[in-house]
């Protein structure tokens, strides 16, 4: 059961092992882009390209069709990854083996649906996959595994994506020959330590320049690409695509204002932002147009050094 690319390695992984996948269970089909032309999951692709026989139910928990089908397949395990839907409690009882989810965050922190957009985007150094057994909870059954990785300094949410997305895989591949043998002892979660990690929402990406550099940046790379990190500019939206922390520099006789422009040079535009020092964005894109430098927008835009990157 998984949706997104994140989860398309494990079901690779899952064929190489040798085992039988009997049904793969996605999001349904959805209008993405301009065009509204319908997204098929990335996991149904390859399931089609398998011959694996593919469900796309647009409710699960009180759906007799799906419980009909699931308690026909009866499977020894069901292998979860970023499937984007609670399972009920009936179906987490049917495996033998139960419900097996492959989590991005090193759990009990990062509970939830964005596990690698909040870690990069609260500051996080570390983060990794877990090998939980599923309960009726968000997040919060047994641990069976888990691994750790380092969060690189400029690493944006789908290139660490990218890099947990195999790591999980491999470490599914170990688990889950140890389940079937009884050789894990589940490790129960301390709630106490739990952190959550909601699912994104178009307003989480509104740039709020009071905000420290360091925040502001990490949510540049945290929330790419949907929703973006963007600002108010002249009537429309301006997304930050990409920026580089600077030191603190003494005032330069411009407006400290959080959101005023203090320079603007072929590396950038820098912006003022909290105490720990400015901001220097190097590229951007207004709403309906293509990504470009900052450089080149400045100059299209007009802006000069005391004017605000927020302007309404």
């Amino acid at each position: 059961m998984g949706t997104p690319e994140f989860s398309v390695p494990t079901l690779e992984r899952l064929m190489v092992d040798g085992h039988e996948i009997a049904a793969v269970f996605t999001q349904p089909d959805k209008p993405a882009g301009r065009g509204k032309h319908l997204h098929t999951p990335p996991v149904k692709i390859l399931a089609l390209e398998k011959g694996i026989p593919v469900h796309q139910p647009a409710k699960i928990r009180s759906n007799e069709a799906v419980r009909d089908v699931f308690e026909t397949i009866s499977p020894d395990v069901c292998v979860v990854v970023a499937y984007g839907k609670i399972l009920p409690e009936w179906m987490l009882s049917i495996p033998r083996l139960g419900c097996i989810n492959v989590h991005a965050s090193l759990l009990p922190k990062y509970r939830g649906a964005a596990p690698i957009n909040w870690a990069i985007a609260n500051g996080e150094r570390e983060t990794g996959v877990t090998i939980m057994q599923m309960d009726a909870g968000m997040d919060t059954g047994p641990m069976l595994d888990r691994r750790a990785i380092q969060i690189r300094d400029d690493e944006t949410a789908p290139e660490l994506s990218a890099r947990l997305a195999p790591l999980g895989a491999q470490l599914l591949s170990e688990t889950l020959p140890r389940i079937e043998h009884g050789e894990i002892t589940p490790m129960t979660q301390n709630d106490s330590e739990a952190t959550y990690a909601p699912i994104l929402k178009r307003e989480v990406g509104v740039i709020d320049w009071r905000m420290s550099a360091f925040d502001i940046a990490n949510r540049v790379r945290a929330f790419q690409p949907w929703p973006g990190t963007y600002t108010s500019f002249r009537g429309g939206r301006l997304i930050v695509w990409r920026t580089q922390l600077l030191p603190p520099r003494e005032n330069s006789g411009h407006s400290s204002v959080p959101g005023a422009i203090v320079s603007i040079d072929d590396s950038g535009i820098v912006v003022n932002c909290d105490s720990d020092g400015p901001l220097l964005i190097s590229e951007v894109q207004f709403e309906g147009k293509r990504r470009v430098s900052a450089r080149e927008f400045a100059n299209g835009a007009r802006l000069k050094p005391g004017d605000l990157i927020n302007q309404e």
